[in-house]
């Protein structure tokens, strides 16, 4: 009898190459539908490369033909010219249904915390339809719900970290006490396999062993660094006003105003029980050499293409 087919969207990604490292130790097949085909692929033979084709219908079909579960980490993290959160919505959608239509008999999907509590911001706006689409398909699911992963390739963490490396300020938003619980990707991948192997439609809040303010998580990876910047209350529309000043030197985003809102509403935390074991401060001490010392870029992923995440400029 062959093996059953896990696909993973994004397998040469952040969290879709985690999931993928996992499922092959377990000896399962593992197809990746990507964007980015020509992205250096550590996996070799053991993974089958498909295009994450939207527009056309047939061939995202084809590509999802004789899978069992389907790990969906697609999305976008802001507006550009290139992407949008309209075009993402758009195109999980096609996704789904593409899903249903070649018989994949689960689909694990990525949400984010509160999904259905924030409306007015089109990332979470965006989310909620989504999870609300999911439901009304014929298909059983399980919706995972980050807030803030950290490890290999983070941007959040990484880029706190760099900016505490090379500024001698640190701005925090408002009063900075605001609740944030960051989970390891490597234990995200891990829940959202235990639900692929679940039965029935399923949810879970990703959430990690450990709880900080926002004011409290950059003086932890101030001290982890041994860097002492002066941490300063800032307003959040000084706070955006900075950033996008440095945006063009660092050719990204680095937060937008919608990203401020969202964590200093606290959606970036819940009462939720732990899913994880692995603690921020201890990965960071042990890669307090590597964290920060490069600038994460999350446009520059998304448009080389052909490059590792290691290796994006």
């Amino acid at each position: 009898m062959d093996t059953p087919i896990h696909a993973v969207t994004g397998a040469l990604g952040y969290t879709g190459r985690s999931i993928t490292e996992q499922l092959l130790a377990r000896g399962l097949r593992v197809r990746t539908l990507t964007n980015s085909p020509r992205r250096p692929n550590p996996f070799g033979p053991s993974l089958d490369i498909r295009p994450l084709a939207f527009d056309d219908h047939r061939s995202l079909e084809d590509s999802l033909r004789g899978v069992s579960v389907l790990y969906n980490t697609y999305w976008v993290r802001f507006n550009h010219k290139r992407f949008t959160f309209e075009q993402a919505v758009r195109n999980t959608k096609s996704l789904f249904q593409s899903a249903r239509r070649a018989g994949v008999s689960r689909l694990v999907h990525v949400s984010i915390l509160h999904a259905d509590k924030a409306d007015d911001l089109g990332y979470y706006r965006g989310k909620h339809e989504l999870e609300d689409a999911l439901r009304a398909l014929d298909l059983p699911h399980a919706i995972i719900r980050p807030g803030v992963l950290f490890g290999r390739s983070d941007i959040l963490v990484n880029n706190i970290a760099w900016v505490l490396r090379h500024l001698p300020l640190f701005g925090v938003f408002g009063d900075g006490s605001y609740r944030l619980r960051p989970l390891h990707v490597d234990d995200m991948a891990t829940l959202m396999i235990d639900h692929a192997f679940r039965n029935g439609n399923t949810s879970a809040d990703a959430v990690g062993p450990e709880s900080f303010t926002y004011r409290e998580l950059v003086e932890t990876l101030a001290s982890i660094l041994a860097r002492r910047p002066r941490i300063i209350p800032v307003p959040p529309a000084l706070g955006h006003a900075v950033a996008r000043t440095l945006n063009p030197f660092l050719r990204d985003i680095i937060i937008t105003r919608e990203e401020i809102s969202g964590l200093m509403r606290g959606l970036l935390d819940s009462p939720s029980p732990v899913v994880g074991a692995i603690r921020l401060t201890d990965w960071a001490t042990q890669h307090r050499d590597q964290l920060g010392v490069r600038y994460h870029s999350e446009v520059g992923r998304r448009l080389q293409r052909d490059a590792a995440y290691a290796d994006v400029r």
